[in-house]
């Protein structure tokens, strides 16, 4: 069975039951165990052609599945070196199950080379056994299903801004401040010597943002005129067009940098104007980062370094974050519907299994 959404409207969605195809040599059928659903996956399929994300688990002419991080089983392999029953975590369609062309397997785990996926980034067909990825803890699979992908990018970022020396600035500025990626980064930040971290949300979002303890001010979307007038970095987790415009109005020249990261408020973007003061906005494009981390520190290297920065996060979330567990098909729907138009509690997020 396979959650399918219109590309031309995100509302529209439904079921789609097919019996599984035939394995070929080389093929292995994946059963999705359960995945996480947050904002993250609406940016998914916000950008899901202009970053290919639909790509990745195509679909009939018109309908995408919007890809999910999760963990999975296999049930069947006609590759000789991955066995039935191993546990993988990775990128999945909300589906009930996956079939994959397991390239380089080892006891690390295995790259997906089914040829759609061969022009695609890496980073996403990359699937890791659990016995023996330095991140994954039993007791935290929900965690790392919901948070991981969204702090590997919070990560990221901070890394990013920290190599470039804060492009000269020492104020960094995010919207959608409540968000997961958003207080991932502002928990990196915060860890800095140095690093002054406003967080932008809504006037009814604020007591839970400053409640986080880690950002040093919390300014609401319609009091942005209290933003400070020093050189700043704006970090755009929002993509809502009216902020970006009063942000960069707001700092002006003193703006040293304007990344592009996410699409929470996806129903607000707009076109940058050829007028925005200060710099151009950039699309912050996660796997470019890892494929420069990478060669710098070697694929182990950059998983240590964040399962070192990982474990100290993810006992900070334990005291905020809610988790929902949820089954079958209605449920998927559900929660779906509810990220898209913004009902969810940013205190709260959603764990799914597609079998009811």
């Amino acid at each position: 069975m396979d959650f399918l959404v219109a590309k031309d409207d995100l509302h529209r969605c439904c079921f789609l039951e097919e019996p599984a195809p035939e394995l070929e040599q080389g093929q292995a059928r994946l059963e999705v165990a359960s995945f996480g659903l947050t904002s993250n996956n609406i940016t998914y399929a916000t950008f899901g052609d202009a970053m290919s994300y639909w790509d990745f688990f195509p679909a009939e002419e018109g309908w995408g599945r919007i890809p999910v991080w999760g963990f999975a089983e296999v049930r069947a392999s006609r590759v000789p070196e991955l066995e039935d029953g191993t546990r993988v975590f990775g990128y999945l369609p909300p589906s009930s199950e996956l079939t994959v062309a397991p390239a380089r397997a080892d006891a690390q785990g295995f790259i997906d080379a089914s040829p759609h996926r061969s022009k695609l980034p890496p980073t996403y067909n990359r699937y890791a056994r659990t016995d023996a990825d330095p991140i994954y803890q039993a007791e935290h699979e929900d965690q790392q299903m919901l948070l991981r992908p969204l702090f590997f990018t919070s990560y990221l970022i901070d890394d990013f801004l920290a190599d470039g020396d804060f492009f000269g600035a020492r104020t960094v500025v995010v919207s959608s401040a409540s968000s997961k990626t958003a207080n991932g980064l502002a928990f990196l930040l915060s860890r800095r010597d140095g690093v002054d971290v406003i967080g932008l949300t809504s006037a009814a979002g604020a007591g839970f943002v400053r409640g986080l303890g880690v950002y040093d001010h919390v300014v609401a979307y319609d009091s942005l005129e209290e933003l400070p007038s020093e050189p700043a970095v704006y970090v755009d987790i929002a993509g809502d067009s009216a902020v970006r415009d009063a942000v960069h109005s707001h700092f002006g020249a003193d703006l040293t940098h304007s990344a592009v990261v996410g699409a929470t408020h996806h129903d607000r973007m707009g076109s940058v104007p050829d007028s925005l003061p200060g710099p151009r906005p950039t699309f912050f494009f996660a796997p470019d980062r890892v494929t420069k981390r990478s060669a710098d520190w070697g694929r182990d290297g950059l998983e240590q370094r964040l399962a070192d920065a990982w474990r100290p996060y993810v006992e900070w979330t334990t005291g905020w974050l809610e988790v929902i567990h949820d089954s079958g098909p209605e449920a998927l729907e559900r929660a779906y519907l509810d990220l898209l138009d913004g009902r969810i509690d940013p205190a709260r997020a959603h764990v799914l299994t597609l079998a009811g």
